[in-house]
């Protein structure tokens, strides 16, 4: 099983960045602690502050993978580019969101992404990761 996880803008700054909000944790440490954890799944790992970038990934990886875990940071609520892409591919996206966007701004309130993915995860740390790990072994019988 291929699983990929794709980080959006200034989430390269986690465990830097507002802690409050994002905690101290570095994106690194939390995926070496998942592979450790996921014996015999291939986890990948991109992330860019680009959203061209973020939409040549998806499509790269989108007809070849099992899985796609997209947090798209702020692009989620303005990036019709990455929505689209979503759309094009086969590979099922599921929407995860460290923090509960519902409690934040109310700009943060709108994803534009989440209409094209199969599912979103918000606002439970970055346990959210592993929970969508846990949807697409589960959704393949995989134990």
């Amino acid at each position: 099983m291929k699983i990929i996880i794709i980080n959006g803008p200034n989430l390269n700054l986690l465990g830097k960045r507002e802690p409050e909000i994002y905690g101290s944790q570095d994106f690194e440490t939390y995926m070496n602690q998942l592979r450790l954890q996921l014996d015999g799944i291939e986890l990948d790992y991109f992330q860019s502050n680009v959203e061209g970038e973020l939409v040549d990934k998806i499509q790269e990886v989108g007809f070849s993978y099992d899985g796609i875990i997209l947090n798209a940071a702020a692009y989620t609520h303005t990036s019709v580019a990455i929505s689209d892409s979503i759309a094009a591919i086969n590979s099922p996206v599921i929407e995860v969101h460290i923090s509960n966007i519902y409690s934040r701004e109310k700009f943060r309130h709108k994803s534009i992404i989440s209409a094209n993915c199969v599912g979103m995860i918000s606002g439970l740390g970055l346990e959210g990761y592993l929970l969508a790990i846990t949807y697409f072994i589960n959704k393949d019988g995989i134990k």
